[in-house]
């Protein structure tokens, strides 16, 4: 293959060569192979050219790539039907006329402000709900919104269920989730009085793998149900398996109006996205958000694979003993390394929280780690694009217990050499 240059790519890129991919592992031009942590964008749920997949998609590309999403396939209804199969009992559509994250989750909070005639979006601080325009003015961090030249005036931020630091002050064991309870008071003093609904991811991906205590969803379900405002579920990085369970709503026990998904529903990297709506969001009409590459039958291919595998309680099983054997490994690093301050996480979404002596976010100490990961043979992403102190282990849903202990060695030496 010829060594050609990177000079015509618009942004930045590593020097890096990546050649090739399989399970779990990427290769580069010079056969190194590194544990990716991170499941290539957090897309590749059964990693790098799973044979399922590749098949799937070899298959249909003999047949026909694409078509107008107006009209049926096999494989669209297909996909739809088992989507809603395998998601809460509140939801009864699939949409399948969305690119990508940003689209669908641009797209469910259109539904809902359709459904309710309300205008108003509340998400949580720290969130990242998508690079449309829209959807980074409703980020919960302040650089998504700065490079908005016309941010939205629809959103409201309201503080996460961060237990490790809390917004309030408290402890979860007497603070009777404050974080929820105090929403009354933004919707009142900080919205414009007009919530249509509430978009939250069920744990704060790359906000830093912030997992919602116990009871969090529960309330926020009353509230919702209060106000009549409806629940979203963005699932992009949490759901097809991710948690351990099909979707982070079975995980929390909780029935949302609508969900979002993408990334891993692709299974090796196919380009495909979903939103799942209850008959309370159903309304908006086909061409009100309509993309021309959705609903592609191809990408459906692989989706319709990617459940094959993952719809399975015994594949399910191995993502929750290999998560927990991950935790584990990492929790027992904490007394070794005071510069690790929290181990969160669930399933194979696993976050290790990075300070300084005085316990405060440690962002510098983060990145040099994950600069430094693949000296040891891994890829980290940390949280906030790099402003964050979390050190994202999302590795394929596919790791084996052998390979989880291997990524904990590899791990635990990059601490010993590099940590605090």
């Amino acid at each position: 293959m010829n060594q050609t240059s990177a000079k015509d790519i618009y942004y930045a890129v590593s020097d890096s060569r990546m050649e090739r991919g399989k399970g779990i592992y990427l290769y580069d031009s010079d056969g190194n192979g590194y544990i990716d942590c991170a499941s290539g964008s957090f897309n590749l749920s059964l990693g790098y050219s799973h044979p399922a997949v590749v098949e799937a998609i070899k298959e249909q590309a003999d047949q026909l790539i694409h078509a107008r999403s107006g009209f049926q396939h096999p494989l669209i209804n297909t996909l739809a039907s088992r989507l809603v199969g395998l998601a809460p009992k509140s939801i009864t559509s699939a949409h399948l006329k969305v690119t990508g994250g940003s689209t669908a989750n641009e797209g469910a909070i259109r539904m809902a402000q359709r459904a309710t005639g309300r205008r108003d979006i509340i998400t949580l601080f720290r969130s990242h709900v998508g690079q449309t325009m829209t959807m980074a003015s409703l980020s919960g961090n302040a650089f998504r919104k700065a490079s908005v030249p016309f941010p939205s005036d629809t959103g409201t931020q309201v503080p996460d269920p961060y237990c490790y630091r809390c917004f309030y002050g408290q402890q979860r064991e007497s603070c009777g989730l404050m974080c929820v309870d105090r929403i009354d008071d933004f919707i009142e003093f900080a919205s414009s009085g007009s919530v249509a609904a509430i978009l939250v991811e069920p744990i704060s991906a790359n906000g830093g793998n912030i997992v919602s205590p116990e009871g969090y969803f529960g309330k926020l379900r009353d509230l919702c149900d209060q106000h009549g405002i409806k629940l979203i579920l963005d699932e992009l990085q949490t759901g097809i398996g991710r948690t351990g369970h099909m979707f982070a709503a079975e995980y929390f026990g909780v029935e949302p109006d609508g969900m979002t998904l993408g990334k891993g529903l692709g299974g090796s990297g196919a380009q495909v996205a979903a939103i799942l709506a209850s008959d309370g969001l159903s309304g908006l009409p086909a061409d009100d958000h309509s993309f021309t590459f959705g609903a592609n039958i191809m990408s459906a291919a692989a989706a319709v694979a990617t459940l094959d595998v993952i719809d399975d309680p015994a594949f399910l099983a191995n993502v929750r003993r290999t998560g927990a054997l991950i935790m584990e490994r990492m929790e027992s690093l904490k007394s070794d390394f005071s510069c690790i301050g929290d181990v969160r996480g669930v399933g194979l979404m696993i976050g290790v929280e990075i300070i300084d002596a005085d316990g405060r976010e440690n962002a510098k100490l983060t990145n040099h780690l994950a600069d430094k990961a693949m000296e040891f043979g891994l890829i980290i992403r940390t949280s906030r694009n790099g402003l964050g102190n979390v050190l994202k282990f999302r590795p394929p849903l596919i790791i084996t217990a052998d390979e989880a202990t291997l990524m904990c060695d590899r791990f635990e030496a990059l601490m010993r050499a590099h940590g605090m």
